[in-house]
C-alpha cells in the first residue's frame, strides 16, 4: 500500500499551494469587501475574474473532470489531494479553478450523458468558464432525500417537452451568468419506481421560468456561486432533444451526478477542517487565560489531538473512496462514497465547532472564516442525500453480508 502521491500529482500540488499564497489568500478581504459593497447579492465579485485568469494561466483549470476529451484526465485520487487544499478557501478557490458545484456534477453529466449538439450549446461554455448552471432536483413539497418522490412533470408534446413543478435550493440559479438549469422530473409517474423520472436541459431564459427567491442558510443569505433559488416551472416548454440521456434514466444519471458531488464535497471538507485547526492553534498559544496560555488547558489539548486523529481518518476513509472510484467504478465505490458522505461532514463540524470554542465571541463573527466554515459543513450533512438516508442504505449492505 503505497500512500505517496504520484509525480503528477506532487507537481500540481506544489503549483496549487503557491496559487493559494500568491492570489487566493491576499484575494479573501476583497472578496469580501466587494461582496458587502456589491447591489447584487447573487453576482460575483470582480476579484472572481481576475483569480479565473490567473488560475488558466497558472495551468490550473478544470482539474476536477477525469474525461481528458473536456478535462484534465486526473484519476479521483490524483483530484483528492488538490481539491483538499482548494478547501482552505472554499469560497474562492473551487470557483477560481473553474471547479464549484453545481456546475462540476452539471459538466460531469453532460461531458458523460450528453449528444454532441448539447455538449457544443453547454458543456463548451461552460468548461471555458464563460457560463454558469444550476440544477433543479429538490422540492418544497416532498421528502427529496427520496429521490423517486419528485412530483415536476416533464410531459412529451410533439417535439417539445413541458415542464411543470415547484423546485428549490437549486444552487447557482441565482447567478447572472447562469444559462442552464438541468432538471430533474418523472416523464412516466406510473413506471417503475426508478425509471419514472428523466432529466432535461432547460435554458434560463425559456418561457415560464419564475425564479421566485434564494434561500437563506441559518437566516443568512448565501450568495455562493449565485445563491439557492426557489424556481416555478409553469409549462416551459422545450425542444425534446434537450432530454439529457433517454426517458426513465434520470434516477441513475442523478446519482452518477451525486456520487462524485459527494466524495469532492468531502475533499473540500477536509481542506477546512485542516484551516480550522490551524487557526485553533495559533489562537490558543496566543491567548491567555486563568494564569496560562490556552494552549496549556488540558481540554484545549484534548481538542487538538482529536482534530487531528480524526482529519487523518476521514483522509484516508476519502483516499480510499477515491482509490475504489477509478479501479471498479462509483458503483463498486457506493459503500466507501457513502461512508465518507456519513463521517466527513460530522468529522469537520467536530473540529470547527472546537475551533470555534477555542476563539470565543471571535469565532462566530466575520473576522475569521470559521462561522461560514461551519455552517457549509452543517449544511453538507442534508445536502446530496441526509446522514439518516446514508447510513440506512450503508446499515443495509453489511445486513445483506449475513442474511
Amino acid at each position: 500500500m503505497d500512500f505517496a502521491y504520484d509525480p503528477t500529482t506532487e507537481e500540481l500540488r506544489a503549483r496549487l499551494l503557491a496559487f493559494m499564497d500568491e492570489h487566493i489568500y491576499p484575494a479573501e478581504p476583497v472578496f469580501a469587501r466587494q461582496l458587502a459593497e456589491a447591489t447584487d447579492p447573487w453576482a460575483r465579485p470582480p476579484v472572481m475574474e481576475e483569480l479565473k485568469s490567473a488560475a488558466r494561466a497558472a495551468g490550473l483549470w478544470n482539474l476536477f473532470l477525469p474525461n481528458k476529451l473536456h478535462g484534465a484526465g486526473l484519476t479521483n485520487l490524483q483530484y483528492a489531494p488538490l481539491s483538499e487544499i482548494t478547501g482552505w478557501s472554499a469560497a474562492l478557490a473551487p470557483e477560481a479553478l473553474n471547479c464549484a458545484a453545481p456546475d462540476t456534477g452539471n459538466m460531469e453529466l453532460l461531458s458523460e450523458f450528453g449528444t454532441p449538439e448539447q455538449q457544443e450549446r453547454w458543456l463548451k461554455p461552460m468548461l471555458d468558464g464563460a457560463v454558469k448552471s444550476a440544477f433543479c432536483m429538490t422540492e418544497p413539497d416532498v421528502a427529496s432525500s427520496d429521490a423517486t418522490n419528485i412530483a415536476t412533470r416533464i410531459e412529451r408534446d410533439g417535439d417539445n417537452y413541458v415542464i411543470n413543478g415547484r423546485k428549490w435550493w437549486s444552487s447557482g440559479a441565482l447567478n447572472p451568468a447562469c444559462g442552464l438549469f438541468i432538471v430533474m422530473g418523472k416523464t412516466d409517474p406510473q413506471g417503475p419506481r426508478h425509471k419514472q423520472q428523466s432529466m432535461i436541459c432547460v435554458p434560463r431564459d425559456a418561457a415560464g421560468i419564475d425564479v421566485r427567491r434564494g434561500m437563506t442558510v441559518f437566516g443568512n443569505t448565501d450568495g455562493s456561486h449565485g445563491g439557492h433559488a426557489e424556481i416555478v416551472f409553469d409549462n416551459v416548454r422545450v425542444p425534446a432533444e434537450n432530454l439529457l440521456g433517454g426517458e426513465g434514466e434520470g434516477f441513475a444519471i442523478a446519482q452518477a451526478r451525486l456520487g462524485a458531488g459527494r466524495i469532492h464535497h468531502c475533499m473540500r471538507l477536509i481542506g477546512k477542517a485542516e484551516r480550522a485547526l490551524k487557526l485553533m492553534c495559533e489562537r490558543v498559544l496566543h491567548r491567555s487565560a486563568f494564569g496560562k496560555p490556552l494552549a496549556e488547558q488540558g481540554v484545549i489539548q484534548d481538542w487538538i489531538a482529536e482534530s487531528r486523529v480524526r482529519i487523518e481518518q476521514a483522509r484516508l476513509l476519502v483516499h480510499k473512496a477515491a482509490w475504489l472510484m477509478d479501479t471498479v467504478g462509483n458503483k463498486g465505490a457506493h459503500a466507501e462514497i457513502q461512508a465518507i458522505k456519513i463521517a466527513v461532514p460530522a468529522m469537520a463540524e467536530w473540529v470547527l465547532d472546537r475551533a470555534i470554542q477555542a476563539h470565543g465571541a471571535a469565532g462566530v463573527s466575520q473576522d475569521t472564516p470559521l462561522a461560514m466554515m461551519w455552517v457549509s459543513a452543517r449544511t453538507i450533512r442534508l445536502a446530496d442525500g441526509p446522514d439518516e438516508v446514508h447510513k440506512a442504505s450503508l446499515a443495509r449492505k453489511e445486513l445483506k453480508k449475513y442474511r
